[in-house]
């Protein structure tokens, strides 16, 4: 079970060391492989790498009208008046829904008896080899690697709407 501080302590440990070459994609899925590399607290020069894949689903629009209804479940006729606002600022208003598949088929773990910073310099000479541009190497702690993973997503996601937005602005879908 993760607790508040190993939470915490994942979401400021975790770093990007390399970042993928390119951002979600607008109109179609996209698949980046990502080695996560965390030392093992209680050997010393032992190094856990998980190589994987984390799946993001084409980004949907969700329409203001949509939205206001979700918002409106569990509140008062008060909200209301909010929700008709959000109706006729439509055209101003979009958010963007991602969907992420993590599976956990996609995940290899090796332990390297190495100090953390060779295992970096040679995961970073494995992915230049590849070409892989999809490809993401990113540090973080073992005990609460899964949300490492979910940052560097979250943090994906946010470098991706911009341009997704103005994708969508460009075929006229917004």
């Amino acid at each position: 079970m993760v607790t508040e501080d190993t939470f915490q302590y994942a979401m400021d440990n975790t770093r990007v060391l390399l970042a993928p070459q390119r951002r979600i994609e607008t109109f179609g899925s996209t698949s980046f492989r990502f080695y996560l590399v965390t030392e093992l607290m209680d050997r010393v020069n032992e190094v856990r790498v998980r190589d994987g894949r984390l799946h993001a689903e084409r980004p949907q629009i969700v329409a203001p009208g949509h939205y206001s209804r979700l918002l409106l479940d569990g509140f008062g006729e008060q909200a209301r008046g909010f929700a008709d606002w959000l109706q006729r600022s439509g055209e101003n208003l979009a958010v963007l829904k991602y969907g992420f598949q993590f599976r956990r088929t996609d995940v290899v773990e090796d332990i390297v008896a190495s100090p953390l910073a060779q295992v970096i310099e040679n995961v970073k000479a494995r992915v230049r080899v590849s070409e892989e541009p999809l490809s993401a190497i990113i540090q973080g702690v073992d005990e609460g690697w899964e949300i490492c993973l979910l940052k560097f997503a979250a943090d994906l996601i946010q470098q991706s709407s911009g341009t997704n937005l103005g994708d969508f602005r460009k075929k006229g879908l917004l």
